[in-house]
């Protein structure tokens, strides 16, 4: 089943190629216009879909999920690879202003991080640690209180 999976995937993306180069042909432009974009919403809503129609299986699910996974990065760095040809080709100003976003995210994640950061000696953060490594169990839950019928009295 997650071949089907797989074949979703692959029909999303023809699709959306397929509408991206007539959106680009409407607009006037000689390229893909949104292909990807439309390609993962048409994705989400075929999985969404089949959900509601009780349709999706776990290999359904798990072929779709994997392939979505690879496929949204590999576009990026498809996309980044195009952005740096144009940035070189660009002049010297493009490559100013990516360098200066860089070291501005990279201030921003430090001092996201130091004003984040949480008392490692607390209780919460021991119990939370131990039950990712496996050490410990999670606290059991309390069981919910049985609904009470209407019309009934206390006493």
């Amino acid at each position: 089943m997650i071949v089907l999976g797989v074949a979703l995937l692959a029909a999303a993306t023809l699709i959306g190629v397929y509408l991206g180069d007539l959106l680009g042909l409407a607009l006037g432009v000689k390229a893909n216009v949104g292909g990807v974009g439309i390609a993962m919403i048409l994705l989400i809503a075929a999985r969404l879909w089949l959900s509601h129609r009780g349709r999706l299986t776990k290999g359904v699910q798990f072929g779709v999920e994997f392939w979505a996974g690879m496929y949204i990065p590999i576009v990026v760095a498809m996309a980044a690879q195009q952005n740096v040809v144009a940035a070189v080709s660009g002049g010297p100003i493009v490559l100013i202003a990516a360098t200066g976003s860089l070291v501005l995210c990279f201030g921003a994640v430090a001092l996201l991080s130091r004003i984040g950061r949480r008392d490692p000696d607390s209780g919460a953060v021991e119990h939370g640690g131990s039950v990712i490594g496996g050490d410990a169990e999670p606290e059991a839950v309390a069981p919910a209180a049985a609904p009470v019928a209407p019309g009934a009295r206390k006493g």
